[in-house]
């Protein structure tokens, strides 16, 4: 069976980069990383990935960001930018949220997802691998990753059990709600946040002696094992999203792509 090709965009230290570069090197991933890409040029996962020979690469979100509060008209926006089209497709905030903030997010994150996309240009992939990346990805993005939805190419691990707690802290907010089971999801990206069609999970209990560290330990010890092993089924072409109608309580229908793992 031939390797996949798989790149990572990271924003810390890299634990869950470190577990799967561990498992293609073990041949638990029928795989190999060409690629590791970060928003922050501190992370000490890049250096993680230069210690196994893998090239890196850094796009300062932060930099950009503060470019464009002060000469906004000087962002550099790729040619086929849509303010409009992705305003509309993307579901991370309500249409009637600012307009203003919206659209400086959606330009400064474009603008560093050009970027990201020009670094990724050089190096043949298969999939794009989020290893703790803390940012949120536009359609722009989305869209030249996956020319077919169908067939998404870039996962994500959560740090609680979808849909539950989405969002930055989800081992603290699973913890400060008092859940008794705790557990981790890997899901494919879609235009929302941490809203994509769900791969995998693993829980493990909450004691009432646990602390929010106990928790974050419990947690990141599932998430080194299940990414891998989310990513191996990819390799195997195991995957499959399937459009499927949803009924909801109020009798509204809608489709959602589901997951089904093939045998």
């Amino acid at each position: 069976m031939k390797k996949i090709r798989i790149g990572a965009l990271i924003s810390g230290s890299g634990s869950n980069l470190q577990a799967i570069i561990n498992a293609c090197e073990a041949g638990h991933i029928n795989g190999e990383m060409v690629f590791v890409g970060s928003d922050n040029p501190a992370a000490y996962g890049l250096v993680r990935a230069q210690n196994h020979g893998i090239p890196v690469f850094v796009v300062d979100y932060g930099a950009i960001i503060r470019s464009h509060k002060l000469e906004p008209g000087k962002t550099r926006l790729p040619a086929d930018f849509c303010l409009e089209g992705i305003r509309a497709r993307q579901t991370l905030f309500a249409q009637e949220v600012d307009p203003v903030k919206t659209e400086f997010f959606l330009k400064t994150r474009v603008a560093a997802e050009d970027a990201l996309l020009q670094n990724m240009t050089g190096h043949a992939f298969d999939l794009v691998v989020l290893a703790g990346f803390m940012r949120n990805l536009t359609p722009y993005f989305i869209d030249h990753v996956n020319p077919d939805p169908l067939r998404p190419r870039i996962m994500n691990i959560h740090p609680a059990l979808l849909p539950a707690f989405p969002g930055v802290d989800g081992y603290g907010d699973t913890f400060r709600y008092g859940c008794k089971v705790g557990g981790c999801t890997v899901h494919f990206i879609d235009y929302g946040e941490d809203s994509g069609p769900i791969i995998g999970q693993r829980s493990f209990p909450i004691c009432p002696e646990d602390t929010l560290e106990n928790v974050k330990k419990k947690g990141l010890e599932l998430e080194w094992q299940l990414y891998p092993e989310c990513i191996q089924l990819f390799a195997e072409g195991r995957l499959a999203c399937v459009p499927t109608e949803i009924t909801h309580p109020d009798g509204r229908k809608s489709t959602r792509l589901i997951v089904k793992i093939k045998a």
